[in-house]
């Protein structure tokens, strides 16, 4: 298993976190524009926004993996949780421990808001990241809706 770092995302790592964010759309089969990606790295870069980047890099700092995590209210217990928007590990450097080194930088965040818990979804069909999904955590009994607005 290599050495895996993770960091939060910072302006050098625009090329490299781009070329995740691309391959983590594909995998999705939703193409990122640029105009997304340049919101999202400006969310990113701002401190302000709610939206934190991580990125994982290999001992050669070779980019590998990101995750983008954030607040989300609980109202019906007065706290906040964590939610895990994305998180890709590039398919040359899956089964070197790039996911658990992510989750391990996430759990940091995690015990530094004072977040009990973090919660994300995932394609019912996402077969191989479930297997990971079910080492690390507990499956939620929810059933996701989405309203779109006209």
């Amino acid at each position: 298993m290599a050495k895996v770092q993770v960091v939060h995302v910072e302006e050098r790592h625009k090329a490299d976190w781009r070329r995740l964010f691309d391959g983590y759309g594909d995998a999705c089969k939703l193409p990122v524009t640029d105009d997304t990606a340049e919101a999202v790295w400006g969310w990113l870069m701002d401190p302000a926004h709610v939206l934190l980047g991580l990125i994982a890099v290999d001992g050669s700092g070779r980019a590998i993996g990101l995750a983008h995590v954030r607040a989300m209210p609980r109202p019906l217990s007065g706290s906040e949780c964590g939610f895990l928007d994305d998180i890709f590990v590039a398919p040359e450097a899956r089964g070197q421990g790039v996911f658990e080194a992510l989750f391990a930088a996430m759990d940091k965040i995690a015990e530094e808001k004072g977040w009990q818990s973090v919660r994300w979804q995932t394609r019912e069909a996402n077969y191989r990241g479930r297997s990971a999904y079910d080492r690390v955590a507990d499956k939620m009994p929810f059933v996701l809706y989405k309203r779109d607005m006209a």
